[in-house]
């Protein structure tokens, strides 16, 4: 194992530091808790948008805590889901009086551990509202999940939602833009590689060198089938057509095209696998209107890539394109 740290059992701990080290004036860390905050948290009468998982999937979900996203995450330990009661303490950190809205991806115990601690902010007064994410067309079922995995469409949704919730909109107002970039947005990914959680210090499956996993998970769950390397233009085409029928695009409608590296790939990669995906949709005469390129949701080192496809309407893209000031993610400022 070959990683830039100092010991497995401190791999969180120093990442958090070091973010808060880098960026003091766009968030705090609360160590204690193991939680990310933005700075000027809580804002009153602001919605509080709070998120969070498994750490290893860098940026998401404390690179994007400031304006205009996430007021907070809660980073779990490399792939393990955080705790009620450090989620409850992000809530509580947030909370400026109009509620707090959750962002959830569908795994087993973020979804349990969010909703415990929900009722734990419910019961001290806090209004909680949540959404659970769900546009993995991969596979229906998971070693994680009951249902379809949450993945792609969490990082949109999260600037999204935190666009409306920055513009003073209340908690119901938050969760029904939610549920529909939910409904809206599909996702897919594959892999060329595994990749290495510390504490375990051996790769997480094993794939062969002229091997690709395609339908592959964020915590390297396998995926649709396992088939031999193939050019760019044919992985996109295993990608982006499941996607396109399962949301049932059709000619003349707009999408947002989200192009993710799995953390291990360059984006010079990532372009050609972008060239890919608008040749298709040109083909289809579907307009991307907006687009998103880069590493977000990541798997650790894992080479690969996702593709996201999210339906959009004006009221999306106009708080897609409202300011935003992270770590990882800024325009409009």
């Amino acid at each position: 194992m070959k990683k830039l740290i100092n010991s497995p059992e401190t791999v969180v701990k120093e990442a958090l530091e070091g973010m808060a080290a880098m960026h003091p004036e766009l968030i705090r860390v609360d160590l204690e808790n193991q939680i990310i905050v933005r700075a000027d948290a809580p804002v009153r009468g602001k919605v509080g948008v709070v998120s969070g998982g498994g750490s290893g999937h860098e940026p998401m979900h404390g690179g994007f805590v400031g304006r205009g996203m996430l007021d907070a995450a809660c980073p779990g330990a490399i792939f393990t889901s955080p705790v009620p009661d450090q989620i409850l303490a992000a809530m509580r950190a947030v909370n400026g009086g109009a509620g707090v809205f959750q962002i959830i991806k569908n795994y087993t115990g973020d979804v349990l551990n969010f909703e415990m601690a929900a009722e734990l902010a419910q019961a001290e007064g806090i209004e909680v509202a949540s959404v659970i994410t769900n546009d993995d067309v991969a596979v229906e079922d998971s070693l994680y999940t009951a249902g379809r995995r949450g993945v792609g469409v969490t990082v949109l949704l999260e600037k999204i939602v935190g666009g409306l919730a920055e513009s003073g909109a209340s908690l119901e107002q938050v969760a029904a833009l939610a549920k529909r970039v939910n409904e809206q947005g599909r996702s897919m990914g594959m892999a060329l590689t595994s990749c290495t959680v510390p504490a375990k210090g051996t790769p997480t499956f094993d794939l062969g060198e002229d091997e690709m996993e395609i339908g592959i998970g964020i915590h390297g769950e396998p995926g649709r089938r396992r088939v031999k390397l193939a050019p760019a233009a044919d992985i996109v085409e295993m990608l982006a057509n499941p996607i396109i029928e399962d949301l049932g695009l059709k000619a003349g409608e707009r999408v947002l095209a989200f192009v993710n590296g799995m953390g291990g790939t360059p984006l010079i990669e990532l372009y050609i696998v972008a060239r890919e995906l608008a040749r298709i949709l040109k083909g289809r005469n579907i307009t991307i209107a907006r687009s998103l390129v880069g590493s977000y949701i990541t798997s650790l080192e894992m080479a690969g890539c996702s593709i996201t496809l999210l339906r959009v309407d004006d009221e999306m893209l106009r708080y897609w394109d409202a300011p935003v000031l992270t770590p990882a993610l800024r325009w409009g400022i």
